[in-house]
């Protein structure tokens, strides 16, 4: 087994995951719930379910493509992503900045 490859897996999914949608999920089921074990067996099944159609999908496309192309097409996706977030939060700020900072209400 490969032990580097196997932590720089855990590593990479388990930062990508800290604060996702899917663990925002898992706190709302497990705060809302009777049985926060079927919750973490549930949630912690799918996540492998979705991994394990990643590995997969991403074995059979090396067949065709080489990996380093893989990786390149991985890191551009990830430039890609934080660049548009970051420009989506800038928008934002501009939104707020134009925005009155006193709005008065009309009396009655």
């Amino acid at each position: 087994m490969d032990w580097q490859l196997l932590g720089a897996s855990f590593l990479a999914v388990f930062l990508s995951e800290l604060g996702d949608k899917s663990q925002v999920a898992a706190v709302a089921l497990g705060g809302s719930s009777r049985s926060p074990r079927a919750v973490f067996l549930g949630t912690a099944s799918a996540l492998v379910l979705a991994s394990l159609i990643g590995v997969v999908l991403g074995d059979q496309i090396a067949d065709y493509i080489p990996p380093q192309w893989l990786k390149l097409a991985a890191v551009v996706g990830f430039v890609v992503i934080g660049l548009r977030l970051l420009l989506q939060g800038s928008d934002q700020e501009d939104l707020n900045l134009e925005a009155p900072a006193n709005q008065s209400t009309p009396e009655t």
